[in-house]
């Protein structure tokens, strides 16, 4: 197979490309999306004019009693980011039984393209958000299987081929809320959507340019666009069984790490000291910028964890033990902020130094890179082939569990609550992530085929 980026598939720049403009867009949008609803879209004066907002409240206040608009905002936000991520296994259905992965993919963009432009418009943001989930599903499974497939079974370099595009994720991630996100808050927030819509039609563009270094619908031979009429063999059913005991600590898990875009974001704005001094200026940090530093940690902390477990060869944690690290520092993190919630009168309206944000974000985010990408990787291993894109649909489920309702239920918590107390909650969650992903390691091993 020609290869050409670090030795890699020439189809990985063009999955890398397209990935990185679609997570600039999504990214962008999300960075502005908190601060969007809850300082202005439902305040009065605004939220009268955005349609089938009566209906869609009284939904959520059936479920949840009466709701000021900080936590309908954070249900909302939860909602958003939740469906976002189960949609996958509907566009892993569609492209592993009808239409192959490329079609569904196209789609996936044309439709978040249309939502980031509606988004423009204060009225459409139920049917704007309605577009970018559909959408976002199409997209994600199906771009995530096809860099499975482009390497050949066993193949080593699939590990680092999956680092290598989560890098692109969170080049785009860095991107979105500094251009997006800084054009919301700066010039508008209709400007801000608006250039998101214009990142999927770069996204788009790459797409096309790169289309025959893509890997063909359907994997790697026509044996697997037939096998999912064979019954599965024992083997394919323990990897499943194993793949699907890990999605409760996971859910966990991202019902903690999304609390950056929700209220980690509330934190920047209401309880930061964004002051800043360089060379004899002085300004104002832009809370939409906070959102970058998780993937900038990730763009510089990824190659160097691949140097250090390189260098450990076969000595490096497995992927359990990688995951629960993970866990752990995401608990960490949360720890880390209870001391400035503490210090600036428990969090009820003082001010801390932007540092200690800093300082969550790097924490966090070295725990996102210890599993998520090496999650990515598991499952596109442990999988049937001739299952790949559902499976990585699977692998999306614990996002819109825990990342999605998890997680914007727990932030309806954040107005009522100490914001110290509220950290060490999320850090107990974090920690008890660790603690399923640890009893269930040494069972897990041989069902994933790991001897460490």
């Amino acid at each position: 197979m020609n290869r050409l980026l670090f030795g890699h598939p020439r189809g990985l720049a063009i999955l890398f490309g397209t990935e990185m403009w679609e997570r600039l867009s999504y990214y962008g949008m999300r960075a502005l999306l908190i601060g969007y609803l809850t300082k202005y879209l439902l305040l009065p004066g605004h939220v009268e004019g955005v349609l089938f907002y009566a209906p869609v409240k009284a939904a959520f206040e059936a479920l949840a009693g009466p709701l000021s608009p900080q936590p309908f905002a954070s249900l909302l936000y939860g909602t958003y980011t939740g469906l976002v991520y189960a949609t996958p296994l509907l566009g892993g259905w569609l492209a592993d039984r009808w239409l192959g992965q490329r079609t569904v993919a196209i789609a996936g963009m044309l439709l978040m393209a249309a939502g980031h432009f509606l988004m423009a418009s204060e009225a459409m943001l139920f049917p704007a958000l309605l577009l970018l989930i559909f959408g976002g599903g199409f997209f994600k499974t199906n771009t995530s299987s096809q860099v499975g497939f482009l390497y050949a079974p066993g193949d080593p370099a699939r590990d680092s081929g999956y680092a290598i595009f989560y890098v692109g994720v969170n080049v785009g991630g860095l991107l979105g809320p500094l251009i997006c996100g800084g054009l919301g808050e700066m010039a508008g927030w209709h400007y801000g959507f608006a250039a998101a819509g214009f990142g999927l039609l770069f996204a788009l563009a790459i797409y096309f340019a790169g289309w025959r270094y893509l890997p063909p619908d359907g994997g790697r031979t026509v044996a697997t666009v037939a096998a999912p009429r064979q019954n599965l063999s024992p083997d394919e059913w323990k990897a499943i069984i194993a793949l699907a005991l890990l999605l409760l600590p996971l859910t966990l898990y991202w019902a903690c790490n999304e609390q950056w875009g929700n209220t980690l974001t509330l934190w920047s704005i209401d309880n930061t000291d964004r002051s800043i001094a360089l060379f004899g200026w002085h300004g104002e940090i832009p809370w939409t910028w906070f959102q970058a530093l998780n993937p900038l940690v990730i763009f510089f902390g990824t190659p160097m964890l691949l140097s250090i477990w390189k260098r450990q060869g076969p000595r490096q944690p497995g992927t359990a033990r990688k995951m629960l690290i993970g866990c752990l520092l995401m608990s960490a993190a949360n720890l880390l902020m209870i001391v400035p919630a503490l210090l600036t009168g428990r969090g009820a309206g003082g001010h801390a130094s932007w540092l200690w944000l800093l300082g969550y974000y790097v924490v966090m985010t070295m725990g996102e890179i210890h599993l998520y990408p090496v999650g990515l990787s598991l499952f596109s291993k442990a999988a049937p082939a001739r299952m790949a894109s559902l499976m990585m649909g699977l692998y999306f489920v614990p996002n819109f569990l825990g990342g999605g309702f998890l997680q914007g239920w727990l932030g309806t918590f954040w107005e009522k609550m100490d914001k110290a107390v509220f950290f060490a909650m999320i850090a107990g969650i974090a920690a008890a992530a660790a603690l399923v992903i640890r009893l269930l390691e040494r069972p897990l091993r041989p069902l994933l085929k790991e001897t460490a």
